[in-house]
């Protein structure tokens, strides 16, 4: 079993900028892949980025990979989305994710946070 928990959400202006952070815990973390997703109201989940606890990244759409990063902290258990020069189309749920292997695809991770609400004013 994975727990996942996100934290960081919050309001923030055009440009401006937020980081996430998605604490896991369960055993053998070290083989599972950690991917980032979004939900905005009336859209499908979409894939931002992910990582994998050996360091290799899969990185979504341009769209959305310009001014964001990817990091984590082994010793923590935590990964990490930086989010610089936020958009208000970058408004949604953000959730965190691990499966066995990175992947674009939600279908590929079995276990999920409950999500952090980012919300970009303009």
């Amino acid at each position: 079993q994975v727990q996942l928990v996100e934290s960081g959400g919050g309001s923030v202006q055009a440009g401006g900028s937020l980081r996430l952070s998605c604490a896991a815990s369960g055993r053998t973390l070290s083989s599972y892949a950690m991917g980032w997703f979004r939900q905005a109201p009336g859209k499908e989940r979409e894939f931002v980025g992910g990582i994998t606890w050996s360091g290799g990244r899969a990185n979504s759409v341009d769209s959305v990979k310009d001014g964001f990063t990817i990091s984590k902290d082994n010793a923590k258990n935590t990964v990490y989305l930086q989010m610089n020069r936020l958009k208000p189309e970058d408004t949604a749920i953000y959730y965190c994710a691990a499966g066995p292997y990175l992947s674009r695809s939600r279908n590929a991770y079995g276990y999920w946070g409950q999500g952090t609400q980012v919300t970009v004013s303009s």
